[in-house]
């Protein structure tokens, strides 16, 4: 059976790696941590996805194992990254529309937005990820699984312990990002006025800056929730749910790789379903990222900065005047 989404897919997958990268130099220069992990994470698993793609076009062969046992465990910790980090945005935003800019001066204002927030990102947009792959040991029937077209794909065993350690926290996440949404509009609403007062408090933040990052966190939250029930509504009905006997049961010939032929994962309507929404919804992330932060005013200023450097570096030779002929009689 061809894949009628070849080359499509891999090409989107290629952009969605590149293009949230783009802006990444100048959310690192402002201490932006929630949003540099949000690129990181979407655009690693867009390189993934990218690789899986091209590699296993076609075929569901088993060339290189060792790959696959690195792309299962980006997959998971990414399908929590990404709602991690748009945890950790809703967070800031909320912290700064909270401050009192009347007792605040921007000095303080700066350390306490920044003394400890970096750390608190990194513990929810990098610890977790990965303790969250750690435990997905324990719901891993075997190795990993390999499907035409689509490449490596983690083998959770799909019991009802497989929803509390895996497939609650994406939505666990966009209910808390939520929460922090609802917080910070709240607090807007209340305060306008001194709202402005309150961003010139903040060296690294603008009102466009941040107008445009709640738009991403709503966005991502509008997204996250009714697609993590979504998926768990898949998960539930796609393939029979088995009772949890042992962990001998659950790990019994866990050295074993399946591999799936296009013809039969995709004779299954609701697995096609989930399988095809799985892949196509982390480039989506990084493109919906780039759309909010990579036509910005200070994208485009940076752009232009970038083509007067390029100009700088390639020498244009300058034309030598025409030399006349001159004709013989």
């Amino acid at each position: 059976m061809t894949d009628s989404t070849y080359p499509l897919f891999p090409v989107v997958a290629f952009l969605g790696f590149l293009l949230p990268l783009i802006p990444l130099p100048w959310h690192l220069q402002a201490l932006n941590s929630g949003t540099s992990y949000y690129i990181f994470w979407s655009s690693l698993a867009c390189l993934n996805l990218f690789v899986n793609s091209t590699i296993w076009s076609g075929n569901a062969l088993n060339p290189a194992p060792f790959w696959c046992e690195i792309s299962i465990r980006i997959m998971m910790a990414a399908s929590v990254g990404i709602p991690a980090s748009s945890l950790c945005i809703n967070r800031r935003l909320y912290h700064i529309a909270s401050l009192q800019a009347a007792s605040i001066t921007p000095a303080e204002a700066s350390r306490l937005l920044k003394r400890r927030s970096i750390l608190i990102d990194s513990l929810i947009c990098l610890l977790f990820p990965l303790l969250y792959v750690a435990l997905q040991y324990v719901v891993q029937g075997h190795r990993f699984n390999i499907f035409e077209d689509i490449g490596c794909y983690p083998a959770l065993y799909n019991t009802l312990l497989t929803f509390f350690i895996s497939s609650m926290w994406p939505l666990a996440l966009g209910l808390i990002s939520a929460v922090y949404c609802v917080m910070t509009l709240r607090l807007f609403a209340r305060r306008r006025a001194e709202f402005g007062h309150l961003l010139a408090s903040n060296t690294t933040m603008t009102i466009s800056r941040y107008f445009r990052l709640m738009a991403l966190a709503m966005t991502e939250i509008c997204a996250t929730t009714p697609l993590s029930i979504f998926m768990i509504y898949l998960n539930a009905t796609a393939n029979p749910v088995g009772p949890w006997r042992s962990w001998e049961d659950t790990h019994f010939d866990y050295s074993r790789i399946e591999q799936i032929p296009a013809i039969i994962w995709r004779s299954n309507h609701l697995l096609a379903i989930g399988m095809e929404f799985s892949i196509w919804v982390t480039p989506v992330c990084s493109f919906i990222f780039f759309a909010f932060f990579g036509f910005a005013q200070e994208s485009r200023k940076n752009y232009r900065r970038a083509c007067c450097y390029l100009k700088k570096l390639i020498p244009v030779s300058e034309s030598s005047p025409a030399v006349p002929l001159k004709v013989m009689p």
